[in-house]
Formats: structure tokens, sequence, C-alpha cells
């Protein structure tokens, strides 16, 4: 009832236009920029708005903004044409420093003056040079809080802040994509311990999830660009041919061509394989850790939607694959319609978490 009430007063009393500034959620990647912006109403939020200016291949690089001019000219054309003024904005999974650790006081100032006095001990860079944000888990080991928490090089910030800022964004909140994707996929308050799997252009993010707090985080160096290039080898076709043939036939089964199932698994198989051994990892240690074992997987990213990919993901990995919903914390799909097909979707979930930051926790 609390949380209705508190919607309706936003809906009902809403600030005008020029007042409330809303913001975007804003995701760079390798592929391209992605923006998502929400709307309240009565009945919960909707996705009012999303786009993409894709990026050359190289314009970013291990995570870090290798071509400035060309993020900068994207980001003011989306601005442009969606009215970005404000964002929320994602930090790479690949650059970051994903830590767990017990700290003693009650409040987060306390937490972050216990973390800053032996940071060193988390991120591998002077402690001058790191920028960090910290959660709470839900645990307590020696009468010490738990937090997670994420390290950053200064640099890497700034660097995306200020790219923002010369398109004319102002950034309102930066976070890492570790905490951004969680938020879109899985339901506030569950309590599950999940794998999320990213399968975007050239990388492959893995993402172990308990209560939506990020506990285990690596990046694979191989994505869907290499299954597009597999088809490519292939028919000899171009880029462009083989990204239809690759989501028109995927990796099912019983198909006539059984030279292209071959030449799919081959690169595939390493994906899985990979997924794997970091799985066995944490399912074999997870008792001793004090951790919980994953239940089943979320399959997301622009390039999640190769037909048969969850299944044959299931018959390796032991548990239930299903792709994601980046919607499921949005109004019921009974009161409205995204208007980006669901397949189009799985590429905006750190976009729509991020936006959904400001709704929520």
């Amino acid at each position: 009832m609390k949380g209705t009430f508190a919607r309706f007063a936003r809906v009902e009393f809403a600030p005008p236009p020029y007042l409330s500034l809303p913001t975007a959620g804003v995701d760079i990647s390798t592929s391209g920029i992605k923006i998502a912006f929400l709307k309240e109403h009565g009945h919960g939020l909707e996705l009012a708005s999303y786009g993409e200016a894709p990026l050359a291949l190289g314009a970013i690089d291990g995570g870090e903004i290798a071509d400035r001019a060309a993020v900068v000219e994207g980001l003011k054309m989306l601005a442009k044409k969606h009215g970005i003024r404000f964002a929320n904005i994602a930090l790479p999974e690949s650059r970051g420093y994903l830590f767990e650790a017990g700290v003693e006081g009650t409040t987060p100032n306390d937490w972050r003056t216990s973390i800053e006095q032996r940071i060193d001990e988390y991120v591998p860079l002077p402690p001058a040079e790191v920028m960090f944000d910290l959660v709470p888990i839900n645990e307590k080991k020696e009468d010490k809080i738990q937090v997670a928490g994420i390290g950053y090089a200064r640099r890497v910030v700034e660097e995306s802040v200020s790219a923002l800022e010369e398109a004319g964004i102002t950034v309102r909140a930066v976070e890492s994509e570790n905490f951004a994707l969680p938020r879109a996929l899985l339901p506030h308050g569950d309590t599950e311990t999940v794998l999320v799997i990213d399968l975007g252009k050239t990388t492959t993010k893995l993402l172990v999830v308990t209560e939506r707090v990020p506990r285990l985080a690596t990046t694979l160096d191989i994505g869907g660009h290499a299954l597009t290039l597999a088809v490519v080898k292939h028919f000899g076709v171009s880029e462009e041919e083989a990204r239809r043939i690759k989501a028109e036939k995927g990796i099912v089964s019983g198909t006539e061509n059984d030279e292209y199932i071959a030449a799919m698994l081959s690169t595939v198989s390493v994906i899985r394989e990979e997924i794997g051994r970091r799985l066995e990892y944490w399912q074999s240690h997870a008792a001793e850790d004090g951790h919980q074992p994953v239940t089943r997987a979320v399959l997301v990213g622009g390039n999640a939607t190769i037909r048969g990919l969850p299944e044959y993901l299931e018959s390796g990995l032991k548990i239930p694959v299903a792709l994601g919903d980046v919607f499921v914390n949005l109004a019921s799909r009974d009161d409205w319609l995204p208007p980006v097909d669901y397949m189009q979707s799985l590429a905006y979930g750190t976009a729509i978490g991020l936006a959904l930051r400001e709704y929520v926790p």
C-alpha cells in the first residue's frame, strides 16, 4: 500500500515537465550507446523512449573509450533525438574490481570509512586513484556487517563522465553495470542466487547475483560476433547477411545444413565450456564460502536471441536457462505494451536498470 500511494502521489502531483528533469539510463558498450527513459503512470512504470547509436568496432576497447569523438557524437545524436539532459551511466564490469568485506559501524559513512582505510586490500591500484561504491549484504560475520563493493580507477570514471558532459548531458549517478543489470532483470525483493549471462558483441559477461547483489563477476573475451564470423566463413556472405542467417537458423538441431550447425557449435561450445568452468567453481565452493548455489541462469544481451541457445546452454550447465525479461519491474503487460520488440529489448537491460535507479533500489 505504501508503494502504491507513493506512486499515486508522484503521478497525480507530478511537477511540470520543465521541473521534473527525467533521467535517462545510458549504457555505452562495444556495440553502441543505448538509452532508456521510463515514465510513471498510475498502473506502474512504462518504457517511454529508447534508442541506440551504433559504434564502430574498436571505439570501445577493453571497456574504455578509445574513439572519444565517435562516442561524443553518438551521445549528442541521442541527446538531441530523445531530449536527454540528465543521465545515470554504467561503468564496464571488465574495468572494475568487485569485492566483499566485513565492516564496522551502523551507517553507510561508517562503512565507507572502514573500506577507505584498507582499499588497497581490495583494489590493486594506488588508493588515491580509486573510486568505489558499496552496498550492504544481508549477512553478518564475526559481528561485522558484510558489504559488496566495486572499485574503479578514477580516470575510468572521469573519462565516462566527461564524455557525457561534452555531449551536453549532466550525469546524475555512476554505477557499475554489475548493479544496474540485475535491477532490470530480477524482481524487487528477489532472494534467489542467479547466474546472469550477458552475451554481447565481443564479450560475454557472467554475473552471480544473490538478492540482486553481485557476488561474482567476470568477462569472457568471446561474444556473438564470433558466431557471426563463423557464418560469414561458412556461407561466404557479408556480416549483415550473416547476422540475419544466425538469427533465423540459430543452433536448432535437425536443420538441413549439418555443416552450418557444426560451424556454429564449434564456437558456441567454447562459450558454454567457459561458463561451465566458472559455474562449477561457484557451485563447488558455495557452501564453504557461506554462499548459496546458483539455482538458474538468465540469458540477456544483444546476441542472446539465437534460436536454441538457452536449451544448448542448459544441456551443459545442468541448471535451468531462460531468456530474461528486462520489464519485470515495470507495469504489468496487461496494462501496457512495450514499444520495443521483446528480442530487441534483451540488449537494453543495463540501460533500463540505470533508468530504474530513480524508482527501484
